[in-house]
């Protein structure tokens, strides 16, 4: 809700006015919730009020200045004053109590009652009372508050449980700062509440550095305790009215209030003094610690809670690029926005096409070096478009890659595969398998469910790892390898010489086929290395009892050089392009269609 900005100097509440606001707000809101407010609000610890929302306009009972502890009614003389005390991460439930409820009860009015954390000053030195604020709201024509009544109480040491609860839900038990939620909540605000007022904020993720060094030098126990510190370092350093509050392990969000590009590089230049300056004191040692910092301006930077996120994210990684304890403001980059924007657009079709099965298989043979027949055929993916065109894997994998929807893609094509297997008995098929699928034992679940563990099946699939995969983690490749061929597949290598497995791993991995990377192949006939490189891989995969495929075959001459060498497969252009699975026809069908 907007409220107007100034307001008229405030009297004391009219008695009449005053004693009806009591009554009203004494109404029961329900039986559970019912209070004897009349009483509570003739003590010290309670004011009345009557808020008139048309020109924001509230007016107090004579004791308020006392027991709110401010200096001159002016503070909360209006609606927008009064939440300037309010803690950003409480703001909100009043808001949601009362600027943003429609309502047509005109009579009796709408009752709230909320809680919150009130501070009326940015002296550091006096300190923040807890106050409920239980009242009732009348609408206008429109459903939107027109006037609200109520009572304020400070709330005593008789709900000193409640209050306890209420700080668990809003605090991070580790740190005692904001946890992730009250931040995002207290984000929120801040930017309603910088776009209403035409005012700049800040926000900033700071990460404490060498976290992963720490744990594993002197435990995770020292390691909360340097986040601790750390928060209670960078907390001392900010104004009231500032917030701070634990991201995730090892990162803290700030918000800094009024802000603009200057003083949000002198306050995180004033937080990362304040975390280097002084070692800590562990339970275990003295440890010196710094902190790396990314901030963006909102709301002009970001208008909305996870655009703030993501750009503070991204400064972020660009100051930990650059050096420890280090400060790097978000600057926009059109290109990888526009990158960013047509990625979100490849992951959300691949998911559509996913959920409404509109991935397709395409076949591209490995040809036999002896006969000059298809022995296998490589599935590639292709993902038809809502118009029915066909998008190449090369266009979108990488990115499902990227985004983790790389064992989604990997199930489907398993599926479309052994359907495939199953309607063709004579097909043998290699299915590509991500570097994730490697680890996902769910994909093994699944492949045994599709094909009933029935060895005629399983035994003419060939699964696919990348040599990158592979060595990512070697023992988790052997395992996945050793089960696929327990299960009756054959597996194979692809890529390789793209990357670093030796021929030691080679061997460790005991795949059946080695597919030899089309970079070494499509030069074939005029690089004297690519000839001596693939002669050697040949001659140690027959030593190893393997196959070898030649990728990227594209000539005739590639074709003589390669058989000659001793190649099992040969796969390529030269043999023609992709075909849909669709089309495929077996040699028994083929001969039949002749006679």
């Amino acid at each position: 809700m907007a409220f107007p900005c100034s307001a008229p100097a405030v009297a004391a509440m009219p008695e009449a006015a005053l004693s009806e606001a009591r009554a009203i707000a004494a109404d029961p809101l329900t039986e559970a919730e019912s209070l004897d407010l009349v009483g509570v609000a003739a003590a010290r610890e309670a004011t009345a009020y009557v808020w008139d929302l048309t020109n924001d306009r509230i007016q107090w009972e004579s004791n308020a200045l006392a027991l709110l502890g401010v200096d001159d009614l002016e503070a909360v003389a209006t609606g927008q004053a009064f939440e300037r005390c309010i803690a950003v991460e409480h703001l909100g439930r009043r808001l949601s109590a009362i600027a943003t409820a429609r309502s047509p009860e005109l009579v009796s009015g709408v009752p709230y009652r909320i809680r919150f954390r009130f501070k009326p000053s940015r002296d550091r030195g006096r300190a923040a009372i807890h106050l409920e604020d239980q009242g009732r709201w009348w609408p206008g024509a429109d459903g939107a508050p027109l006037r609200a009544r109520g009572v304020l109480r400070i709330v005593n040491d008789a709900s000193s449980e409640e209050l306890r609860l209420q700080s668990r839900n809003d605090f991070d038990e580790l740190t005692g700062q904001l946890n992730r939620m009250r931040l995002c909540e207290s984000l929120s605000v801040t930017l309603d509440r910088a776009r209403r007022e035409g005012r700049s904020a800040c926000f900033m993720i700071i990460a404490v550095n060498n976290l992963a060094v720490i744990n594993e030098t002197f435990g995770f126990d020292v390691g909360d305790e340097a986040i601790a510190a750390a928060g209670h370092k960078m907390r001392q350093k900010l104004r009231s009215g500032d917030v701070i509050g634990r991201y995730s392990s090892n990162k803290f969000g700030v918000i800094v209030q009024e802000c603009g590009p200057g003083a949000m590089r002198t306050a995180a230049e004033r937080l990362m003094r304040a975390v280097r300056d002084q070692p800590i004191a562990t339970s275990t040692c003295q440890l010196s610690i710094t902190v790396s910092i990314g901030g963006v301006i909102i709301p002009d930077q970001a208008d909305a809670v996870q655009p703030a996120l993501n750009n503070a994210l991204r400064a972020l990684d660009r100051a930990r690029g650059k050096r420890f304890d280090c400060f790097m403001a978000y600057e926009p980059n059109a290109g990888a926005d526009t990158t960013r924007t047509a990625n979100r657009a490849i992951a959300d079709s691949v998911i559509e096409a996913l959920d409404q099965k509109r991935m397709r298989l395409a076949l591209q043979p490995m040809m036999s070096a002896k006969t000059g027949k298809p022995e296998i055929y490589e599935c590639l993916l292709r993902m038809e478009k809502r118009d029915g065109g066909l998008v190449a894997a090369g266009a979108f994998i990488p990115v499902a890659e990227q985004l983790g929807l790389s064992r989604l893609i990997d199930r489907r094509t398993l599926e479309l595969a052994i359907d495939l297997l199953k309607r063709h008995p004579d097909l043998r098929l290699a299915v590509n398998v991500s570097g994730l699928t490697c680890t996902d034992h769910e994909w093994l679940v699944t492949l045994q469910r599709l094909t009933g563990s029935r060895r005629d099946i399983l035994s003419r699939l060939v699964v696919e790892i990348t040599e990158t995969a592979a060595i990512q983690d070697l023992d988790q490749s052997i395992n996945f390898v050793d089960t696929l061929k327990d299960l009756g597949c054959s597996v194979a290598i692809d890529d390789f010489g793209a990357g670093y497995t030796s021929f030691k791993n080679l061997k460790m991995l005991n795949v059946d086929i080695v597919k030899i990377d089309g970079v070494f192949v499509k030069n074939l006939a005029h690089d004297t290395s690519d000839r001596i490189f693939i002669k050697t891989l040949v001659e140690l995969a027959q030593t190893f009892d393997m196959e070898t495929v030649a990728e990227w075959v594209a000539d005739a001459e590639s074709v003589a050089y390669l058989t000659g060498a001793g190649i099992t497969y040969l796969q390529g252009f030269h043999y023609g392009l992709p075909f849909d699975s669709a089309e495929y026809r077996s040699e028994k069908t083929l001969r039949a269609a002749t006679v």
